[in-house]
């Protein structure tokens, strides 16, 4: 068996780099920021995107992707409720300038009601309690939180609570911050459409305080939803120490971006909508994407070791692309089927080359959906998109009888 390399086309392409700023134009005051393309998981920005800071209330994704998870698996159910305690009452101190729903210890609240409470309302009480109903308190629920972000791919997040008030421990990256919102959109799409919810009434208080609180607090705090097209979540978050906040995502032409500000100076959630909107519509203007495969299509053929097909095709589970400075020179690839073993072959300087990179032979059996290598989009030797290889069909392996004639015609140089 040996490794092979194989060219698959160089196209005179223009490229961003996954982790750098693709252009030097944008600039925002933002302390972090970050916009990537869902398709082809390319940045477009990344300012300070790798440096972990205090999340606030974007940290509800997490407490959200937890709770969507039980909803999944039956752990909860929507019309189940859950008890209010004492850590949770509107009168705890730590609620009285914090982000709530408002309730009142002793009560009960649905499922339904505390994700759309955390949702639209950014309830941090509600927070308080789904983590003591997962978890038992809400110690436990952020290390529940923690190995949760680590399954993802989250390496440098870290939490100290469910809600996303200042707390030590409650750190994240801009970067994770999307890539946390991306699984999100992926994992939950029966769930992803509540983001989009522009008001939520709870009704449903034991207080007459907090029914004068709920009448004035029903808008979601996300104000982009209001003045975006296209726009349809995510999570905003505030303190005074960190500054304003914001995960979105928005799909305009079949294109999702996914874009995350933190640390603004800002005077209200809608001057935080704004800059948002302009980070958002940068990456469409100034962007587009180059599709090279789409799952099912053939890549390479690859030979096959005792099998009952003497190859197997070679594609992708998911749509392969290419994130391109919009203006740049982009014609289909060139020179398809153009092989070359242990080398690199020479494109020129500028051009992006698609590479399908396996071990041949492959060796039976093989099922659809094997990985088999990888195919990378490359230039001047850097990797700037990745995805596996998978198998399209599957490949049976031939009888013992079979396989050793195979062995007995390669000892004697026999095709």
């Amino acid at each position: 068996m040996k490794k092979c390399l194989h060219i698959i086309a160089c196209s005179c392409l223009l490229f961003l780099f996954f982790g750098a700023p693709a252009r030097a134009e944008f600039s925002t005051p933002a302390r972090s920021a970050f916009l990537v393309d869902v398709q082809s998981g390319m940045a477009i920005v990344a300012k300070d995107a790798d440096e972990p800071m205090p999340p606030s209330s974007m940290l509800k994704l997490m407490t959200l992707d937890i709770v969507f998870g039980a909803l999944k698996s039956g752990e909860l159910k929507m019309d189940e409720m859950l008890p209010v305690s004492a850590n949770a009452d509107y009168q705890n101190p730590i609620w009285k300038q914090a982000s709530k729903i408002c309730l009142s210890r002793g009560q009960k609240i649905s499922v339904n009601d505390a994700v759309m409470g955390l949702i639209v309302l950014s309830g941090g009480d509600a927070a308080v309690v789904v983590a003591e109903k997962l978890a038992g308190g809400e110690s436990a629920f952020a290390a529940r939180m923690q190995a949760r972000a680590r399954e993802i791919g989250m390496t440098r997040s870290t939490f100290g609570n469910a809600h996303g008030l200042p707390d030590p421990n409650n750190l994240m990256t801009s970067r994770e911050l999307a890539m946390l919102a991306q699984h999100i959109i992926t994992a939950f799409p029966e769930y992803y459409p509540l983001f989009a919810t522009k008001r939520f009434e709870f009704g449903h208080y034991d207080s007459e305080w907090c029914a004068q609180w709920g009448r004035t607090h029903t808008i979601n705090y996300n104000k982009l939803l209001f003045i975006m097209p296209g726009s349809d979540g995510m999570k905003t978050g505030h303190t005074d120490g960190g500054g304003y906040g914001m995960v979105a995502s928005s799909k305009i032409g079949g294109r999702r971006l996914i874009g995350v500000i933190n640390g603004l100076r800002a005077k209200s959630h809608d001057d935080l909508a704004r800059e948002m909107k302009k980070l958002l519509e940068y990456g469409y203007a100034n962007t587009a994407n180059r599709v090279f495969y789409n799952p099912g299509d053939a890549v390479v053929k690859i030979p096959v070791w005792y099998g009952r097909a003497d190859t197997v095709t070679a594609t992708v589970a998911q749509t392969f692309a290419v994130t391109l400075a919009r203006g740049s020179v982009a014609s289909p690839p060139s020179g398809g089927g153009v092989s070359a073993e242990g080398g690199r072959g020479g494109a020129p300087s500028n051009n992006i080359r698609i590479i399908a990179r396996y071990n041949t032979p492959a060796l039976a059996p093989i099922r659809a959906g094997d990985k088999l290598g990888e195919i990378v989009a490359e230039q001047d030797g850097q990797i700037v998109a990745t995805a596996p290889l998978i198998a399209a069909e599957r490949v049976g392996k031939v009888q013992l009888f079979a396989r050793m004639w195979q062995n007995v015609k390669v000892i004697f140089g026999m095709k």
